[in-house]
């Protein structure tokens, strides 16, 4: 009787021996897939990042082209302020002249 009660016994440990296991390798399933979302969520943030350092390149890359129109545009107005300095010097020259004449 002993060994058939053991029986039992034995039966009921396998059972919960591999409840465990199947416990356990749902835990680790799960963990797996967690896993594998968080994988996907990362190549998706760094998709994500590539288009946006993409879209500051050209911004970046637009703003250098524009700051060298404004240097090229400031050395030219540097010229025409030099050139009507020079005019109104010249203009200066002329009225004192006219006044000389005028004398």
């Amino acid at each position: 009787m002993s060994s058939s009660d053991s029986q039992p016994r034995f039966g009921q440990s396998v059972k919960g021996l591999l409840s465990d296991k199947v416990g356990s390798c749902s835990g680790d399933v799960i963990a797996l897939t967690r896993q594998v979302l968080k994988g996907s969520r990362s190549q998706e943030l760094l998709g994500q990042a590539a288009r946006n350092m993409v879209i500051q390149e050209d911004a970046i890359l637009h703003s250098e082209d524009s700051l060298r129109k404004m240097s090229i545009i400031t050395t030219h107005l540097q010229y025409q302020q030099e050139a009507i300095q020079k005019n109104v010097e010249h203009s200066k020259n002329l009225q004192d002249q006219l006044r000389h004449l005028l004398k």
